[in-house]
């Protein structure tokens, strides 16, 4: 077949008109333009949506979530000798820094019989002119993750913003915390708890539900008293040049740690909602592209009506000398502009509604079911592309059945067609 002709281009460009020498298209060429407007829009949305959901997740969970995670077996959850393994892990290829860290469990109050289960999270001042391995102090709103107080004890906390309007507290307040574990009184055969004195030296709003309503930052020494560790840690936290390849990097440390120490990589860490989120994305592909394929029907049905309308019409031409080839390249040409002017036009739609969707904040979420506070929305150009060509290219496809047809058309046959 050699290249299109112009008189293949106006033919093919009149069946898509209308009837009476209209320059609009018909009704069932918008039809079928108008599905696959549809089944594009959408599918840009939804991918969007459910690659802002994962982004969205994975940044948020990572502000105060390391790449990897580096602990030891046991119920306790305590590393006596951190000081050697966190010179040993600093040493793995593919760890930019590591630090030590300490999170337990308790009770906040603030000077009122309220009270709030929180997470104690110990980690290493700000200030300490040491890299820090996760981007936490990077939120705080008011204050600093310094925690210095008056007395020089480092007995500052930095709460989250949720919590802190729940305690009522800000800069300056007294803080109350109590261990979830204490002492055994021998008399009474009871668990005494500890109670700590902290002042809020700063506040932190990171977006996550979880972290802004549950968790306290303390010193690193601090929080070690606080969990009655003595001079051991939780684990050491580590963070890698590319958060891509921390399974790898974990697995290098597995293998130089020894059989005392285990890693947990981010992933794994949250590997339930990331595998939820995987299988909620794939399902939803599914569901969008039987989408495409309705819209490939419709394509395939509006050619077929129109090959039936036209047929003495192709009659006429063949039996003028119009080659089969060229009948075939018509329709083939109609469902080529059907496809590109729906795809363009899915696209933009698309595109402009996720953009809405996501700049706008359009739709709100209750961020203690879903994480985050609104529906986020991410397009990604490869993601884009390749709905544009699937798009077309299934739309050029669903015209070869009807193109075919067309081209086996007998002139005298179609001609004395009804």
């Amino acid at each position: 077949m050699n290249g299109i002709s112009r008189l293949e281009l106006s033919i093919a460009w009149r069946y898509l008109r209308s009837r009476r020498g209209s320059r609009l298209l018909s009704f069932i060429s918008v039809i079928a333009v108008a599905g696959v407007v549809v089944g594009v829009s959408a599918l840009v949305v939804i991918m969007g949506v459910m690659n802002g959901l994962q982004t969205d997740l994975r940044e948020k969970i990572l502000v105060g979530s390391p790449d990897v995670r580096v602990l030891t077996y046991g119920m306790d959850l305590r590393m006596g000798g951190w000081k050697e393994a966190l010179v040993t892990v600093r040493a793995v290829e593919g760890v930019v820094d590591a630090a030590p860290f300490v999170v337990h469990q308790g009770l906040a109050t603030s000077g009122s019989s309220y009270s709030e289960a929180i997470s104690v999270a110990g980690i290493i001042p700000g200030d300490s002119g040491s890299r820090q391995v996760t981007s936490i102090r990077d939120h705080a709103t008011s204050g600093d993750f310094s925690f210095d107080t008056p007395d020089g004890e480092r007995r500052g906390a930095v709460l989250g913003r949720l919590l802190a309007d729940r305690l009522n507290a800000s800069v300056g307040t007294k803080l109350t915390l109590v261990t979830a574990t204490g002492e055994v009184n021998p008399l009474l055969g009871a668990v005494i708890p500890r109670f700590f004195e902290f002042e809020v030296t700063g506040l932190f709003e990171t977006g996550m539900y979880e972290y802004d309503n549950g968790y306290v930052y303390v010193d690193l020494e601090q929080a070690q008293k606080f969990a009655g560790l003595d001079t051991a840690v939780t684990g050491i936290e580590v963070r890698t040049a590319d958060r891509w390849s921390a399974p790898d990097v974990a697995a290098r440390i597995d293998s130089v740690m020894g059989s005392a120490y285990f890693t947990r990589d981010w992933q794994q860490q949250n590997s339930s909602l990331f595998r939820a989120l995987k299988l909620e994305k794939f399902a939803m592909a599914v569901v969008l592209a039987l989408i495409i394929m309705v819209a490939a029907f419709n394509i395939v049905s509006t050619l077929t009506m129109v090959v039936r309308d036209k047929t003495r019409e192709i009659g006429i031409l063949k039996a003028m000398g119009l080659r089969a080839d060229s009948v075939r390249a018509i329709f083939l040409l109609q469902g080529l502009f059907i496809g590109i002017v729906g795809t363009s036009i899915g696209l933009v739609l698309g595109v402009g509604v996720g953009l809405a969707l996501d700049k706008g904040r359009l739709i709100a979420l209750d961020p203690s079911v879903y994480f985050i506070d609104h529906l986020p929305v991410q397009m990604q150009p490869f993601d884009i592309v390749l709905i544009a060509l699937l798009s077309v290219g299934v739309a050029v496809l669903a015209t070869l059945h009807p193109a075919a047809s067309a081209a086996k058309l007998y002139p005298i046959e179609a001609i004395r067609s009804e």
